[in-house]
């Protein structure tokens, strides 16, 4: 199993010099891949009667996020061989053409390194502020990365759907890595592995709890055995939110959610159960990613963590 770390994009510590720093460390450390996650605003009163924030206020740790398409283009300058992902883009916030555009030039600059995770979010304010329907998302989701991937590889592009429609043209850049950056579908239940099998290379899994990952890499494998295809050939990467404690937290605590020596007997878990890459996620521990925390203090300190669970650290 390949180990990622996500970059500084929500709180106060989200913040290109941070982001740089994180990044060097990491491609430093032998991380695989850095990550990224997107909130397009945090609603003072919003409207959400949908999982997983129905009824609730949205977490402080959305009150800043940074976009994630800007933020891998700064740090890829600043490195050279550690890839990079988005976990997830909400794909239908974007016509397919222009985030087409602006994935073929991040992974030109980025000279080949860009996974790209792709979702369908869960926010009704968002979809509504961006002007899409939350209605028929779905449908719209599955003609979304048709388009795309013929934007992405394609000499000539030429869709014509229900949602999305585009002339005979020629649409460059292209990526460097052909015919595109791996496609990895993100979401929780069976649609989003019958989509991952249909339509992408992979499957990108939001924090997804230890004993959910024998059940959606079954999941996964009936879903591709029904698309005709091959699952071995399908990469499953999932975010594990961490936050670290001094103190032993005990058996019955939350994954990653521990001491140094309890998250690393987790992360040995997550790899026995089959995930092909797991990436560490201090953002939304509300001491690092919230809007007040020190931004100096908790960059030195997820340096520290960064260093204490890197792939090779004993």
């Amino acid at each position: 199993m390949e180990l990622g770390f996500s970059l500084p994009c929500s709180g106060s510590w989200a913040t290109p010099h941070n982001q740089v720093r994180i990044a060097q460390a990491a491609e430093r450390l032998g991380y695989h891949r850095l990550w990224t996650l997107q909130r397009l605003m945090r609603p003072v009163e919003p409207q959400n009667d949908y999982p997983p924030l129905a009824g609730q206020p949205w977490p402080a740790t959305f009150e800043i996020t940074q976009d994630p398409i800007v933020t891998l283009a700064h740090v890829a300058a600043s490195t050279s061989t550690i890839g990079l992902g988005t976990a997830v883009l909400v794909a239908p916030y974007y016509p397919p053409l222009l985030l087409g555009k602006q994935l073929a030039t991040l992974d030109q600059v980025a000279g080949g390194r860009l996974a790209v995770g792709l979702g369908l979010g869960w926010s009704k304010d968002e979809y509504e502020a961006v002007g899409v329907p939350f209605a028929r998302r779905g449908a719209r989701m599955d003609e979304f990365v048709r388009c795309l991937r013929r934007v992405l590889s394609d000499d000539v592009v030429e869709f014509h759907g229900e949602f999305y429609d585009i002339p005979a043209s020629r649409v460059e850049p292209k990526p460097l890595q052909r015919p595109s950056p791996p496609l990895l579908i993100g979401g929780y239940g069976k649609k989003a592995m019958r989509r991952a099998a249909a339509l992408g290379d992979g499957f990108v899994g939001g924090n997804l709890p230890l004993p959910a990952v024998r059940r959606v890499l079954d999941g996964l494998e009936s879903a591709y055995r029904d698309a005709g295809r091959d699952v071995s050939q399908a990469r499953v990467a999932s975010r594990g939110a961490v936050q670290v404690f001094s103190e032993p937290q005990g058996a019955d605590r939350r994954p990653l959610f521990g001491t140094l020596g309890e998250i690393r007997d987790d992360i040995a878990r997550y790899r026995d159960a089959g995930i092909d890459e797991l990436f560490l996620e201090l953002n939304f521990d509300p001491a690092i990613g919230g809007p007040d925390a020190d931004p100096e203090a908790t960059t030195d300190y997820a340096l520290d963590v960064l260093a204490e669970l890197a792939p090779d650290a004993s």
